[in-house]
């Protein structure tokens, strides 16, 4: 544990952000880390809980107390390897991890919680400055290769998972870099791709093969990664968008999300136009932007039309508004349903909850505005909630360009999964249990938001971890890989 009284004689002090003004100006990320010495204190804060319930918040399992200790007593380096143990790329939820594990903290009944997500992160940002971050090589050789299709964070953890316990693990992608929903989903003002670029270089001096521009079941049949290899693990992500499915949705003007933070991403990586946006620049440029959804996705359209120089923003939640502060008696130590202001909306837009769009309103084949009615959510027996149009109260939002952030369906079905032949769950997810993660079909496995649905990039590192598990354990007949 950290110092004893830490919590009694320390206040928490987290990372701060950049002003407003200065960060728009920039792709960059704006989070200002905390010199060495405030982080040892704020680690001295964790208390020698007998059940440490940050353990609960966590998917990856991190031994948060330990690396706090360690970073406590100036064991940097240790404490980086505790840390890499259970997370392949602290580096990743360092910075869009929404820290369940403070949720967690028994310091956060309260609303005090240790700084997990600042510790870990300046955990691996130091190591990687130091130069203690090295690939790591198997001591054998299996002569076993596996396909990981989907470079996200499933898939790069379990390639790199696999290829530390001896086997040839080739990772092909569709996109032209590496990365999946981080390279292209991320903003850079959230995560900056050079974080990336350096896992990938790890990645392959332990003996991972990258493949980009290779889209299985169009370029190569999966037939054929079958033929050429001993397991195909599918770790493709959960892509489909929810769509909008209201008169007017064919205007101009009117556009997924993804379609939008993907171009901004590629011009950042230095595409040219043609390369960026082949369909069509989207740009928010001094428009009134309205993003429909309230989650992660949303407030990353939000930050980026900002940094464009929208006119306006506006962001629209079909549920109702959220408590400001949780009832910590009912909800802790899970994750509290409460109102949560993001960075992004710090810098600027309106929020409206429990509205519903009724159709677009166009001009010319261009969207203009967007017809709403506010909503009421009624108890109903038996049953949980249902929302019910509040009479009389239809209005209308001016928008040049509307993004639909409403959250994922499941994974895209032409291609990989239809090639695959493998059985779906009832909810369009790829059918594979968290015992062994293998499909309905010998020789394929499925993890991450591919087999769970949407979620978190923490969760994804989980279930590519534990699935280089279970394919180990199906190649070799036992496994000395952790879950």
């Amino acid at each position: 544990m950290g110092k004893p009284t830490g919590f009694l004689e320390i206040e928490r002090n987290d990372r701060t952000y950049e002003k407003v003004g200065e960060r728009l100006k920039t792709w960059q990320e704006f989070v200002q880390p905390l010199p060495l010495a405030q982080v040892s204190q704020q680690a001295s804060r964790c208390m020698d809980c007998g059940i440490p319930y940050c353990h609960n918040g966590c998917p990856v399992n991190n031994q948060i107390p330990d690396f706090n200790n360690l970073v406590y007593r100036d064991q940097w380096k240790t404490a980086l390897e505790n840390l890499q143990s259970t997370n392949n790329f602290p580096e990743f939820t360092g910075r869009v991890c929404p820290a369940p594990c403070e949720a967690s903290c028994t310091l956060n009944i309260d609303d005090n919680p240790v700084t997990i997500k600042t510790i870990e992160c300046q955990i691996v940002d130091r190591g990687w400055e130091e130069g203690w971050i090295t690939p790591q090589m198997s001591p054998r050789g299996t002569g076993k290769r596996i396909a990981v299709v989907g470079s996200g964070p499933a898939g790069l953890a379990c390639a790199q998972q696999l290829a530390r316990a001896g086997h040839a693990a080739t990772v092909f992608e569709k996109s032209d870099r590496i990365g999946g929903l981080l390279r292209y989903g991320i903003p850079d003002f959230k995560m900056e791709k050079h974080l990336i670029d350096r896992r990938v270089a790890q990645m392959e001096g332990e003996g991972v093969i990258f493949r980009p521009n290779f889209e299985v079941g169009v370029t190569v049949s999966v037939q054929r990664l079958l033929d050429d290899y001993d397991v195909l693990v599918m770790a493709g992500g959960a892509e489909q968008g929810r769509d909008l499915a209201v008169p007017g949705r064919e205007l101009q003007g009117v556009h997924y999300a993804m379609e939008f933070l993907t171009q901004q991403n590629k011009r950042n990586a230095g595409d040219d136009e043609e390369v960026a946006a082949p369909s069509g620049a989207i740009s928010a440029a001094g428009k009134h932007v309205v993003v429909i959804g309230g989650g992660d996705t949303g407030s990353d359209c939000i930050g980026t039309s900002n940094r464009h120089g929208a006119a306006s923003v506006t962001q629209l939640e079909i549920m109702p508004e959220p408590p400001i502060r949780e009832n910590k008696q009912l909800t802790w130590p899970d994750w509290p349903l409460k109102l949560r202001t993001s960075s992004s909306q710090e810098e600027g837009c309106e929020r409206d909850f429990a509205v519903a769009t009724k159709r677009a309103i166009g001009k010319d084949g261009q969207i203009t505005g967007l017809e709403c009615v506010r909503l009421e959510w009624v108890d109903a027996a038996g049953a949980r909630k249902s929302m019910q149009e509040v009479a009389g109260s239809t209005f209308t939002l001016k928008a040049d360009l509307v993004l639909l952030a409403m959250g994922f369906t499941g994974p895209r079905t032409a291609g990989l999964v239809e090639g695959a032949g493998v059985e779906l769950d009832p909810r369009g997810n790829v059918a594979a249990n968290v015992s062994n993660y293998q499909t309905s079909v010998r020789n394929i496995f499925a993890c991450g938001d591919m087999r769970r649905g949407q979620s978190l990039v923490v969760w994804a590192i989980r279930e590519g971890r534990q699935c280089a598990r279970a394919v180990d354990e199906a190649l070799m007949g036992i496994s000395k890989l952790p879950r």
